[in-house]
């Protein structure tokens, strides 16, 4: 039996796809840049994204291309993408950023005029459909991330069309993993249980700072340091995850380690709770989607599909930088911020510029991602805060659907 066959096939029957178990979404979206893109191939994304990514595909020996996204979502605006740029690239990797789905309707049908492969990072989007289709069953492949889900602290997916790939791709992870150590798998399966316990106790505040104090945070900011010219030099051995693991292992560093049967059998209990898992952050998302701060495309979709169960729900607000130092107060730490835009941060050494960056990076310093499963705690600590909602100052056009209002009854 291939490594993981238990987890892949229940992930497969909630895709309707073949599916190959891996320790991260990391390790999944690597392999499937390094199967279907040749080494100097140029990669459309968006700027707003976690810094992991793009030093996944700098490691996949490729071209980071920065794509305009929508103001009120920062995923891809295929309709702002420029005609040329559309033409001289190879492939196109989506975000679904905090669950939010990209244009991928639209996305799919440019890459198959085009003749080049979609690649869907769905790490954010368990349980997002499109038009009634599971995000991740759109393009080539799609990586997914249980980490982001149900408690837990590793495991992931690559979901691909057909067996041949597959099987093929089963071959390829096992050539990239490391052995698995009994430390590791122990810290995997204790950790979920050790942050339970800080939310339970209320120690959330306490733990943050001295995690601070101490140094032993992995970022001291949004993004982790660059390390511009130690960078540099990687590219000459690129395509090699060996050469970027400093930083692709960033705040997960078993990222490639084989799990054991403890890790795996723990992740298929904690799948089998997936369900309810996304009905509670349904709930989550329509009690924030109430609130002055909730981004409209998240307000608009709602009003007809009903709420999405987001990893997070993107909160629009001034003051940002200010709000998630004050809500670590109200025991409430304010993650997956990727601010700046990743061309900002990497510059145009790494990766190619956004012709249009503004909305970018008017998304990245304004958003605050709120955590759905702690919907009630954080509406409560912004009202006790006196946050004010932001939208830009310059006016823009209002957030397309990416499915269309079904018809009603007897049309």
């Amino acid at each position: 039996m291939p490594y993981g066959s238990r987890l892949a096939t229940m992930m497969a029957r909630r895709l309707g796809r073949e599916c190959v178990y891996m320790p991260s979404a990391r390790l999944a979206l690597y392999v499937a840049l390094r199967r279907w893109c040749r080494p100097g191939a140029r990669v459309l994304m968006s700027p707003v994204n976690d810094d992991v990514i793009l030093f996944v595909v700098l490691a996949a020996g490729l071209r980071p291309v920065q794509a305009p996204v929508s103001v009120w979502d920062g995923n891809i605006d295929p309709a702002a993408v420029p005609e040329s740029t559309w033409r001289n690239v190879d492939a196109v990797l989506t975000t679904n950023l905090y669950g939010m789905p990209d244009r991928v309707v639209e996305l799919r049908r440019r890459c198959e005029e085009l003749g080049i492969p979609l690649f869907e990072d769905a790490a954010h989007a368990i349980g997002t459909h499109v038009d009634g289709q599971p995000i991740g069953t759109f393009g080539k492949a799609a990586a997914f991330s249980l980490s982001k889900h149900v408690a837990a602290t590793a495991g992931g997916f690559l979901a691909v069309e057909d067996a041949r790939s597959r099987r093929e791709l089963e071959l390829l992870r096992d050539d990239l993993l490391v052995p698995r150590r009994l430390r590791g798998d122990l810290a995997v399966t204790l950790r979920p249980l050790a942050r339970s316990g800080v939310r339970g106790l209320h120690l959330v505040r306490p733990v943050w700072r001295t995690m601070q104090r101490l140094g032993v945070l992995e970022r001291d900011d949004f993004r982790m340091a660059l390390h511009a010219p130690r960078l540099s030099g990687c590219a000459r051995e690129a395509p090699s995850l060996a050469a970027y693991e400093p930083w692709i292992r960033v705040d997960l560093h078993g990222f490639r380690a084989r799990h054991g049967a403890l890790v795996r059998g723990q992740l298929a209990v904690r799948m089998a709770g997936l369900d309810d898992d996304l009905a509670r952050r349904r709930a989550g998302v329509s009690l924030l989607s109430g609130t002055a701060w909730t981004s409209p495309a998240l307000r608009d979709r709602a009003t007809y599909d009903g709420p999405r169960p987001l990893f997070r729900v993107p909160l629009l607000v001034r003051d940002r930088d200010v709000l998630v130092e004050r809500l670590v107060r109200h025991g409430v730490v304010s993650g997956y911020v990727y601010d700046p835009p990743l061309d900002d941060y990497a510059g145009a050494e790494f990766v190619e510029p956004s012709p249009d960056p503004s909305a970018a990076r008017w998304f990245a310093s304004h958003v605050l991602p709120a955590d759905p499963l702690l919907a009630r705690k954080i509406t409560n600590a912004l009202t006790r805060e006196l946050a004010a909602p932001s939208r830009p100052s310059v006016p823009v056009p209002a957030p397309v659907p990416d499915t269309a209002p079904p018809a009603p009854l007897g049309q």
